[in-house]
């Protein structure tokens, strides 16, 4: 089949993640741009974890934004940004950079249960959006020293919020999930595909251009 919707629908992600880009192929849609963007994800004072989400996710969609609208080639196309927090309690956890602070998140969730937060943002070309959170609930096995050493080694905590990866060797830790398992890594496929489909993006019609 020909390609049904050439210069129709076009699509930017405002991420760099490859995760996040795998989770759209997934549901049949390739971005045709990708911009990593550049905010301060510094938590404020007292945030709550839920709306630190839906912050980061809005100020991630709006950089883009601003940095395409002289660009003809990408101006029209849909925004879509994400940002994904994992939370104990009211407690936000890092994107862990450094092994020490991977080690604090892995103990600090070792036998117990925290929730996972993904806001998703679909921006037009108009500069209106569109948002959707979604909330997850994981519960850990209680992690030996020996495995957390293990994980540490493995190096995949390396820029995960709250210091693993879901999809990864730390599956093997996970005893329970309550929710979505894409939001959880990275990007709520429902949620995303029904925000793409309510803003006009051909999500269907880029399902035919896989045949």
């Amino acid at each position: 089949m020909t390609k049904a919707i050439d210069g129709i629908g076009r699509l930017l992600l405002a991420s760099a993640s490859p995760r996040r880009f795998q989770l759209l192929e997934q549901i049949g849609i390739s971005p045709d741009h990708v911009l990593a963007t550049s905010i301060d994800e510094t938590p404020r004072q007292r945030e709550r974890p839920r709306v630190y989400a839906e912050r980061l996710a809005r100020e991630k969609a709006e950089a883009a934004y601003k940095a395409t609208r002289h660009d003809p080639a990408i101006s029209a196309c849909h925004v879509l940004s994400a940002d994904t927090v994992v939370a104990l309690g009211s407690r936000i956890l890092p994107k862990t950079e450094l092994a020490a602070e991977a080690a604090q998140c892995l103990r600090l969730l070792s036998g117990r249960a925290h929730r996972v937060y993904t806001s998703v943002v679909v921006m037009l070309p108009s500069g209106r959006q569109s948002q959707r959170l979604v909330e997850a609930r994981v519960r850990f096995k209680r992690l030996s020293g020996d495995e957390i050493d293990a994980y540490l080694a493995s190096g995949e905590w390396e820029g995960k919020a709250g210091g693993y990866a879901i999809q990864g060797i730390a599956g093997a830790f996970v005893t329970k999930i309550i929710g979505s398992y894409s939001a959880i890594v990275g990007l709520p496929l429902y949620e995303t595909a029904s925000l793409l489909a309510g803003t006009g993006y051909p999500v269907h019609l880029r399902w035919l251009n896989q045949a």
